[in-house]
């Protein structure tokens, strides 16, 4: 087993950072979505927390002008089970 397949068994990436991001700056998703010219699909694999295309997340930061760190985390998939579940 390659060393890239067991990571993605272990590893999740959480996007709360961008939600929260969006908050403070008093965007929605829908605004996002247009200022950023990305699919309403894109849009869904986010809340969902499914990998995306890193055109996506480049256009995101550009608008948002922050950083790929700045809006998401990738984390074990076992915490974040747990985070779905809290809430």
């Amino acid at each position: 087993m390659s060393f890239s397949v067991k990571w993605r068994r272990n590893m999740a990436v959480c996007y709360n950072k961008l939600w929260k991001l969006l908050i403070d700056r008093g965007l929605n998703k829908t605004q996002l979505c247009k200022e950023a010219n990305i699919t309403t699909n894109a849009m869904a694999r986010l809340g969902r927390n499914e990998d995306v295309r890193v055109d996506v997340l480049v256009k995101i930061c550009t608008v948002l002008n922050c950083t790929v760190d700045d809006i998401l985390e990738i984390i074990p998939e076992s915490d974040l089970q747990k985070r779905g579940s809290q809430g």
